[in-house]
């Protein structure tokens, strides 16, 4: 089973900056794509960034230029730098990580941190 430990929400001014982390523990033979998704109250949970185990990002086109995503490897995190926040980025963000235990797949969902951006 992969445990996944997330942290770094909070509150922010608008043009201010939050750094997501998220650690995945367990027994763990090899991770691929690992990925920051939000929900927004009444909204659909959505795709913010994924990183695929080759390097290749994708980010939603409302966050490009706005936010950076990365992980390493050995420590088996994956970190979400989210800089000149808006409002709009008020939502709960989770953390996917995708990957194989043995020959057995998992797909597996962090908690989820809040990040609220308000005066």
């Amino acid at each position: 089973q992969v445990h996944l430990a997330e942290s770094g929400g909070g509150l922010v001014q608008p043009g201010g900056s939050l750094r997501l982390s998220c650690a995945a523990s367990g027994s763990i033979f090899r991770i691929n794509d690992m990925g920051w998704y939000r929900q927004a109250p009444g909204k659909e949970r959505e795709l913010v960034a994924i990183i695929r185990s080759g390097g290749r990002i994708t980010y939603v086109d409302s966050v490009k230029g706005r936010f950076t995503i990365s992980r390493d490897n050995a420590k088996n995190t994956v970190y979400l730098q989210m800089d000149t926040l808006k409002p709009e980025d008020t939502a709960v963000y989770y953390c996917n990580v995708a990957g194989r235990i043995g020959l057995t797949s998992f797909d597996s969902w962090g908690q989820g941190t809040q990040v609220t951006v308000s005066p």
